[in-house]
């Protein structure tokens, strides 16, 4: 994050860098500096240092985020206030973004008392002790100084059979007549393996070859595994799990990895297990691991090829929600969408998706149990 003299901020890199060397995830990392790049600008507007700003400070940076002040603190125009309010998880995450920074700042360096003090009150004014607390140690317990009220989430987006279908299309057909793909099979091979396996976009594009097994006779599946990755994408949490997918999804990766060996002898090059499974194919540098701007770049492309065919903001994130919905709609158990998800509670789950009522399964079950048609599941 860089100061008003185009200098990076000392202190702000240092925390950043600190949760670099723990292993914070780089979305983690990128949410805690924009919100510190907000904080420093708030705090330039008011002229306050930033050293020990105090509750009051933090309540007006809340108050300035909720209002429509935009990011490059001039106000914008009285009429368009309503339309530039960021939602409220969105001031939640500036604020924890803030507060962490804080924190750390106390812990290291002795700054940010007030902050820190009143993290620390906001947990202990209780009155309410559960039960063997004091088992729990002297162990400080910290909350937000301002904590917010959350909203409940609503559904999350989804994505329509014929949707996916339209998307996938878009990437690539097949033509029988002539008997071979037209369009992208590796942007084909993407979309369809988030739509049938539910991995976040990161840990599609954390997949190597070696982690297809595939072409046996037996189930195919993918091994979802840890590992570091050039662009920063991660499996979350740090978990393998098995995924097993569908004769569908093995063809389109067989003829993918023929097309890709054909690409690599061209360019003198022989493919290998090690590989990333996605990348680059039209520019360079040739064969190294794909970029998430590129994949979000394709997005944009598809939106606009494809009209009012999709959702004119839908996300590759999008397909995991589809993924998940299709499964309860279907009437897979709910532990089972939670490991085939890789989430580490069935919580996470149930208020993720606990909106899949029995009322909508009865309107929506017969198109989503043809979409997951051959989906293998395994429970184990």
């Amino acid at each position: 994050m860089l100061g008003g003299e185009g200098l990076p901020v000392a202190p702000v890199e240092e925390f950043l860098e600190h949760h670099r060397v723990l292993g914070s995830s780089p979305n983690t990392v990128r949410s805690y500096a924009k919100g510190l790049e907000l904080w420093w600008s708030f705090l330039a507007r008011e002229s306050a240092g930033w050293e020990d700003p105090g509750v009051g400070t933090l309540r007006g940076f809340v108050t300035w985020l909720r209002t429509g002040l935009a990011p490059a603190v001039a106000a914008i125009a009285p009429e368009s206030i309503g339309a530039a309010r960021p939602a409220e998880t969105t001031v939640a995450a500036r604020l924890a973004a803030v507060v962490s920074f804080y924190r750390f700042q106390h812990d290291v360096h002795g700054r940010g008392a007030a902050l820190a003090r009143a993290s620390m009150r906001s947990v202990r004014s209780g009155r309410y002790r559960p039960m063997l607390a004091h088992l729990e140690g002297r162990r400080d317990k910290r909350a937000s100084p301002l904590p917010l009220r959350a909203s409940m989430p609503g559904p999350p987006p989804v994505l329509r059979p014929v949707q996916v279908e339209a998307i996938l299309e878009g990437c690539a057909c097949f033509e029988p007549v002539r008997g071979e793909w037209r369009g992208s099979l590796r942007d084909r091979l993407l979309f369809q393996t988030l739509a049938e396996t539910g991995v976040r976009l990161g840990e599609a594009l954390c997949l190597k070859h070696a982690d297809w097994r595939v072409g046996r006779g037996d189930t195919p599946f993918i091994e979802v595994v840890p590992r570091e990755h050039p662009h920063g994408q991660r499996v979350k949490a740090g978990r393998p799990r098995r995924i097993y997918v569908s004769d569908s999804l093995e063809r389109v990766y067989g003829d993918y990895l023929w097309s890709l060996a054909d690409l690599a002898d061209a360019a003198g090059r022989v493919l290998e297990d090690d590989w990333f499974v996605f990348v680059n194919l039209a520019r360079g540098p040739l064969f190294r691991a794909l970029r998430p701007e590129s994949v979000y770049a394709l997005v944009g492309r598809l939106r606009r090829l494809l009209g009012d065919a999709v959702p004119a903001d839908f996300t590759p994130h999008w397909f995991r929600h589809t993924h998940a919905t299709a499964l309860l709609l279907a009437g897979v158990p709910e532990h089972v969408v939670m490991r085939r998800l890789g989430h580490a509670d069935i919580q996470t789950t149930i208020d993720l998706y606990g909106w899949v009522t029995e009322d909508a399964e009865m309107r929506a079950v017969a198109g989503w149990r043809r979409f997951c048609e051959g989906w293998r599941v395994s429970d184990g």
